[in-house]
């Protein structure tokens, strides 16, 4: 393998501009947290295993925070130790089940919700249980206990297949609708059902977001295209192990991390 040029010389055209590629962060993404005897998509925990599984990460040495904190402690080459916990579509149970075990280990969290269907349920779901919502009170409670309040879009549909009026208002007009509900910035969005494409993250970073997680972006990459690991009832201690290691074996260049 030929050696690589050193990045002081001044002739150096090979290194692109700009910051180097970081290792993708570990991103954990959650939804529910509850009763999973009726949970066809999977995607609901139960509090104990919830708390089982935090446990697992503190017993590591690894500490939940929300993506905010976890890429400002990226962005000055620190966060090693840092986990981000997220939820998405901003279930009613987060307050109840959720926020008590993570408060147990001083974990912060980013709670990506839809301010579209405040106090509503999940009806872009087929099958399986209604499960209500946070209203706009909900969140702003989320918020007042330091949880960071992040944009699922409006209404949880697929922005790959939305028209130009509809992307515009559910990337920019769920985060104005937010904006003015819980009075601060709103720096994350969360793409639903996790598809992706150029189109939809160029309406997010023109909306003035900061950051947007994905599920697997694919070829996509940067700060609005973030891989995250799905973390359900079946991760043991074991499942978990497995999953950190594979993550930091595969994990991909993240271009501005």
């Amino acid at each position: 393998m030929a050696a690589s040029a050193d990045p002081r010389a001044p002739d150096d055209t090979r290194r692109p501009a700009g910051p180097r590629p970081g290792p993708a962060p570990w991103v954990a993404m959650y939804h529910s947290v509850g009763d999973c005897s009726d949970d066809p998509y999977r995607v609901t925990v139960t509090p104990d295993r919830l708390g089982r599984q935090l446990g697992w990460l503190a017993r590591r040495g690894l500490r939940g925070v929300s993506m905010t904190d976890l890429l400002a402690a990226r962005a000055v080459g620190g966060g090693r130790n840092l986990v981000g916990l997220t939820f998405d579509d901003g279930y009613a149970d987060f307050l109840t089940d959720a926020l008590p075990a993570l408060r147990r280990r001083d974990f912060g969290a980013t709670l990506f919700v839809l301010p579209g269907r405040l106090g509503g349920d999940n009806a872009w779901d087929p099958l399986g249980p209604r499960k209500p919502l946070l209203t706009a009170d909900g969140i702003r409670g989320a918020a007042a206990e330091g949880v960071e309040i992040g944009s699922h879009g409006l209404t949880h549909i697929d922005l790959t297949a939305a028209d130009d009026l509809t992307l515009k208002s559910e990337v920019a007009g769920s985060r104005a609708v937010l904006s003015e509900l819980t009075g601060t910035e709103i720096a994350g969005f969360c793409y639903p059902y996790g598809t992706i494409d150029r189109r939809a993250v160029d309406a997010v970073r023109e909306a003035g977001y900061s950051y947007a997680c994905a599920i697997d972006p694919g070829p996509l990459n940067g700060p609005y295209a973030l891989p995250r690991l799905h973390i359900g009832q079946d991760d043991n201690a074991v499942r978990l192990f497995l999953k950190y290691r594979l993550h930091r074996l595969r994990r991909r260049p993240v271009a501005g991390l």
